[in-house]
């Protein structure tokens, strides 16, 4: 018997080769589906399921993947205890588990049995896999570690195996389908051996005898799992009304007239291959638009700070200047000085002193308050670059502790703690960041949100506010900037493709 399964899950986990009762580093099943078939390819059954969220939530950028969102998983969904227990049920009929890549849903699977407290033969059972070297060095994809072939994706490896695409990718019905076409292929084609699949010396010949031409589909009906999502959102989108009058935006509009903007969170030539804007350009900014302030908050390091000062000092000094001449001739001076705020963007990683795995942390903005807090942004700064340098300058949140006097900080953009955990991981380990922030910087912390109309903000400003509410802690609007106008967008873009190595004409998402 051979038990060919997939799941679909609420993301990745953040080190792979932890085991599966390390259950907070492994995402959670949110759908599984697996077939059933004897030793000659027969279907016996075919199952799948969503699974109801039980104290988490499906984070956007899963969602994005395989289509399922939060309200469709507890809207269609089953208990998890019922899942475990259909598929242990399964478990126990069959000689083999398949899979593609099959190791990542084995874990999922075994980290969601320890956190049910279940008994279940997965681990023990020998494993079939359709993703290995062998199906690498048949497929012949360029690309892989140390100078070998790729590791085949199901896409690949079924276009391969039978000329035709498969277009039904991270639907785990659909893809365990597509698998088991793909395993019964190789069988056939006798790719795996007698030894592997530990049959009779006869076996492969009458399994070729009774499918003498390629292994077909069996015929399953697949769900559109992003178009039932997109039905429940659109049917919760209409019962919540959350339409705003052109009354309500223009009462707002005037509230807001006479209120300043400041630009809190801006990058320099000093956020080195990232940001076209130069100090001068960044002063120059902020007196054009009127502003009474604006923060310098370069990646990690503090090399512009300086720079910075002395640009914001020549500024207003020509401003005085301009002030006395005008109050001189009787007119109202109108000319504003500027405040210079300096700032950092740091990467905040778990142990900025270990080398041993990967971590590049989440954006965090960090704003000085004092000269005390400058020199508290400067040693940040000389730990990330002397001790947690690791392909970038980090540090941790025991540094962080060390040296917060006088600092206030940003939630930060979309790779900050906080909203990447609602994108990638869950609305309650966002939370909980949300309140170590806070409880180590009290009023000093900011939530910080941003709008240029990109989908996966229009996600996670919802929450952030929300919680903001919830827990007391201001908002600010801030847009992480890179270059100063509209028309420099090219030029930050070719700036990009030089730090990636790439060419301007690579396509989005197709590059390194």
């Amino acid at each position: 018997m051979y038990l060919i399964f997939d799941t679909e899950t609420t993301g990745l986990p953040k080190r792979w080769d932890a085991p599966i009762t390390d259950t907070n580093n492994w995402p959670r099943c949110i759908q599984i589906a697996w077939q059933l078939h004897d030793a000659m390819g027969n279907c016996i059954e075919h199952q799948d399921y969503l699974v109801q969220p039980d104290g988490f939530n499906i984070p956007y950028d899963a969602e994005k993947i395989h289509g399922i969102s939060t309200e469709l998983a507890q809207e269609q969904g089953i208990p998890l205890s019922d899942v475990l227990e259909k598929f242990n049920e399964a478990l126990g009929k069959t000689k083999f588990v398949v899979g593609h890549n099959v190791k990542f849903d084995l874990n999922i699977m075994g980290a969601e049995f320890v956190r049910g407290d279940v008994a279940n033969p997965l681990q023990e059972l020998p494993v079939l896999d359709t993703c290995t070297e062998h199906t690498a060095s048949l497929c012949q994809i360029p690309g892989g570690r140390y100078g070998k072939f790729k590791l085949p994706t199901l896409t690949e490896l079924h276009e391969y195996l039978f000329n035709s695409p498969f277009n039904e990718a991270h639907n785990a019905t659909a893809d365990v389908e597509a698998t088991t076409r793909c395993f019964f292929e190789l069988i056939r084609l006798g790719e795996f051996t007698k030894e592997q699949l530990d049959v009779q010396p006869d076996y492969l010949q009458n399994f070729k005898e009774k499918y003498p031409k390629e292994i077909q589909l069996l015929g399953l009906k697949h769900i559109n799992l992003k178009k039932e999502s997109a039905k429940i959102q659109e049917r919760i989108k209409k019962s919540e009304d959350t339409h705003i009058s052109s009354e309500e935006i223009k009462q707002n509009i005037s509230e807001l007239e006479d209120i300043d903007f400041v630009h809190l969170h801006n990058h320099s030539q000093f956020s080195v291959l990232q940001s076209t804007i130069s100090i001068t350009d960044l002063v120059a900014s902020a007196a054009e638009h009127n502003m009474p302030a604006v923060a310098l908050t370069d990646h990690a390091n503090m090399m512009g700070a300086f720079h910075f000062v002395r640009a914001v000092s020549n500024h207003n000094r020509t401003v005085k200047a301009k002030n006395k001449e005008a109050i001189e001739k009787g007119e109202t001076p109108i000319a504003k000085e500027i405040k210079p705020i300096l700032g950092c963007e740091f990467f905040v990683c778990d142990n900025h002193e270990d080398k041993a795995t990967k971590d590049d942390g989440y954006q965090i903005v960090f704003l000085a308050k004092n000269k005390n807090g400058y020199h508290n942004l400067a040693k940040l700064s000389s730990h990330a670059y002397v001790d947690g340098f690791y392909y970038l300058p980090r540090i941790d949140r025991k540094l962080i502790e060390e040296f917060k006097e006088d600092l206030i900080v940003l939630t930060g953009n979309l790779y900050g703690e906080v909203p990447s955990k609602i994108l990638n991981i869950g609305e309650n380990q966002a939370e909980e960041a949300l309140l170590w922030w806070k409880s180590v910087f009290g009023d000093d912390l900011y939530v910080e949100l941003m709008r240029h109309n990109q989908e996966d903000e229009k996600r996670v400003n919802p929450v952030l506010i929300e919680l903001a509410k919830k827990h007391n802690i201001k908002v600010v609007a801030t847009n992480n900037t890179y270059y100063c106008k509209k028309e420099d967008a090219n030029a930050h873009d070719i700036l990009l493709c030089v730090k990636a190595g790439e060419k301007q004409a690579t396509p989005i998402g197709r590059g390194r």
